[in-house]
């Protein structure tokens, strides 16, 4: 395949996608826009196209296409629509999951299609990434929820004791003088949870180089989530009690979700910048031999 060829042919796949998958991606597109625990997938594809920008400036675009191996894919991605629509025994967002699955799988197989397996794996984590646009099953959601409540809960009964303030704990129900606080749902922080992870994945990928520092990075990201949300607690707790009871009800309880999403995302900058100088004092030493 010529270059135009190739784009050409990738232009006419992901317009064919878009047809079969539209009712998938609009219902997907509802859901990022009215629930918060699908807000991240807003972030997904613009992300994922300014990662493979910036790779592609390094790494060339193969012109080897893999047709037979990208059709095998490409079959695969309409099996699981298929199975999807007609053949899965289960509820409706269960299907929806599957269809989005199958969408991202036709796009990397029309990428494998056009430009061949060595493009593949040169924007493997880019590609993969793609996954973050299946929205999460709420059978899936039922049983996370439910940890981040109780673990945030653990956190903010932490914060509490360092802080000299008499607590007591029943599940996700927090006493202190003066303060009845329950965690509820709404309180679970999933959507900036999922964002914060989402957002380490990212920078992990940006700036670090070794895998295992990659994967240490989204690994902290997670307790990281509770422990900005258990924060959260804290913090509204404190102002509302000792300084003005507006606090319990205010805009930094509704809408302050993103000052402590922003305080997560500084300590993981922290976190690569550390890990990043380790990586580079490592190398100097082989440079210079």
């Amino acid at each position: 395949m010529t270059k135009r060829t190739q784009l050409a042919t990738f232009a006419c796949l992901c317009g064919a996608s878009i047809v079969i998958w539209w009712h998938s991606l609009v219902v997907t597109l509802r859901l990022a826009l009215e629930a918060e625990a699908y807000t991240h997938i807003l972030l997904v594809v613009p992300l994922s196209i300014a990662l493979i920008y910036l790779q592609s400036k390094t790494l060339p675009m193969s012109s080897e296409s893999s047709a037979s191996a990208g059709s095998l894919l490409l079959v695969g991605a309409l099996l699981i629509a298929g199975f999807a629509r007609w053949g899965l025994p289960g509820p409706d967002d269960l299907c929806l999951s599957f269809s989005m699955i199958a969408l991202v799988t036709w796009w990397i197989a029309s990428v494998v299609f056009c430009f061949g397996l060595r493009a593949f794996r040169s924007f493997l984590f880019p590609l993969c990434f793609l996954f973050w646009m299946v929205p999460i099953p709420a059978a899936a959601l039922d049983r996370i929820i439910p940890f981040l409540q109780n673990e945030s809960a653990i956190a903010a009964r932490v914060l509490f004791r360092m802080a000299g303030v008499p607590v007591t704990q029943d599940g996700i129900v927090l006493d202190i003088p003066g303060l009845s606080i329950e965690v509820a749902r709404e309180c679970s922080s999933i959507r900036s949870s999922l964002l914060l992870i989402v957002i380490t994945m990212v920078l992990a990928q940006l700036f670090l180089r070794s895998g295992w520092r990659r994967t240490l990075v989204i690994a902290f990201a997670i307790p990281l989530a509770v422990a900005k949300n258990g924060l959260r607690i804290f913090v509204i707790a404190e102002l509302g009690t000792q300084v003005d009871p507006g606090f319990l009800s205010g805009k930094l309880h509704h809408q302050g979700g993103i000052v402590f999403l922003a305080i997560a995302v500084v300590i993981v900058v922290v976190l690569i910048w550390i890990l990043r100088r380790s990586e580079s004092s490592r190398s100097r030493p082989l440079e210079s031999r």
